[in-house]
């Protein structure tokens, strides 16, 4: 299936059962939000999953980009992406867990063609608050999946306030061979889907008091069920990453997690730059700046000559119209190529500067701070300087 056919497949299966379509959020959250990028489908709902009634009634279903700085660290191995998009299904007030997770289950297997073998869940098994999720693990069980209860990792929540419940992930087995284990011993159990019961309200005291209404919030990233349905191992192999992959692979020897992470990260600014975010110093500005740089010092690490110029259009092209936006690609582009132009002014600046200070001995804390307060030089662009000068 393609990333096209998967969406009509997805929604489609949620018309069936009475949902409406929700419409699609910028990854830009209203003023106000604290949070700097929306980062899943459920962010956007978050007042209507408090109480407020929403125009397009309890049942709703949609595609939402989203984007998490808590995964940069993760990205280079085969399944996290900086920006992505997330099918997501909600219940506002009206069906339980137990029929999420059979409808879950239904079209996975049956409208996406899983076998039934490939699948494990795992479910909240309850703490000194909240006891176990025993309807999610009934239902689990009652459907023939194995399942196997966890503490902190089955309970969801959008930050250290606000609302929350226990969740049921499902997973896929995606290595060779009849699977073994289960997703706490073997890491090629996959996480695809996560179900998420919104029940509480957490204090900034840590109490927890109920919502107005239990609802259901799902999330399941679109490029890693494509991964499932492709057989393949990596979502770098998908529709969606294997433009910048191919481009990328055609001008550069890079391979594994470098080639990843450069190929996640430009498509990653360029979906940024899209929503209107400009590279910056500060907020969502700095994290589309760190996009760029990150990408280029792995570009410049074997051949400072490296640039940008010579990506081809179809990349940034292709790479709107499946996050659904319209920006224009000429001008687009031209950011991009201005902030290289920049990160390479600032590599020349920060050279000699980083080498009188490293020269008097390892770098202190404040050190680190002198160099960005005073210079604009980041922690990990300074760390890069003194990797190539150790080099």
């Amino acid at each position: 299936m393609t990333p096209d056919q998967i969406v009509r497949t997805f929604v489609d299966h949620y018309h069936r059962r009475g949902h409406r379509d929700a419409p699609e959020s910028s990854l830009i959250p209203p003023p106000g939000d604290p949070v700097l990028f929306t980062t899943s489908g459920m962010h956007p709902l978050t007042p209507y999953l408090l109480g407020r009634p929403h125009p397009g009634g309890r049942r709703l279903v949609n595609v939402q980009r989203c984007l998490r700085t808590t995964d940069l660290d993760e990205i280079g191995d085969r399944t996290h992406l900086t920006v992505f998009d997330m099918l997501g299904s909600w219940s506002l007030g009206d069906y339980d867990i137990a029929t999420s997770l059979r409808w879950g289950y239904e079209l996975l297997t049956e409208g996406f063609g899983v076998d039934p073998g490939r699948l494990h869940a795992t479910v909240f098994g309850g703490d000194e608050q909240i006891g176990p999720d025993e309807t999610a693990l009934a239902t689990w069980t009652g459907l023939g999946v194995p399942v196997e209860t966890n503490g902190a990792e089955n309970w969801w929540s959008n930050g250290p306030t606000g609302p929350c419940g226990p969740d049921s992930e499902i997973f896929v087995w995606t290595g060779d061979g009849p699977p073994s284990g289960s997703p706490g011993t073997d890491e090629r159990w996959m996480e695809v889907w996560n179900h998420v019961q919104m029940r509480h309200h957490r204090h900034p005291d840590g109490r927890l008091t109920p919502l107005p209404m239990s609802s259901i919030d799902t999330g399941m990233g679109l490029e890693r069920l494509e991964m499932v349905l492709r057989g393949g191992r990596s979502v770098f192999e998908g529709a969606g990453l294997s433009p910048w992959v191919g481009a990328v692979r055609d001008r550069w020897d890079l391979r594994g997690e470098d080639l990843r992470v450069v190929a996640d990260h430009l498509r990653s600014a360029v979906v940024v730059l899209g929503d209107g975010v400009r590279p910056g110093n500060t907020g969502r500005g700095y994290v589309l700046r760190r996009l760029v740089r990150r990408a280029l010092t792995v570009l410049w690490r074997d051949d400072p000559t490296r640039g940008l110029t010579g990506l081809p259009l179809d990349a940034y092209r292709d790479t709107l119209r499946r996050f659904r936006q319209e920006a224009e690609v000429g001008p687009l582009r031209e950011l991009l190529l201005d902030e290289e132009r920049r990160f390479r002014g600032l590599l020349e600046r920060g050279r000699p500067l980083v080498g009188r200070v490293r020269a008097r001995g390892p770098l202190t804390e404040r050190d680190y701070h002198w160099l960005h307060d005073t210079h604009g030089l980041p922690r990990d662009l300074v760390d890069g300087l003194l990797a190539e000068a150790a080099a």
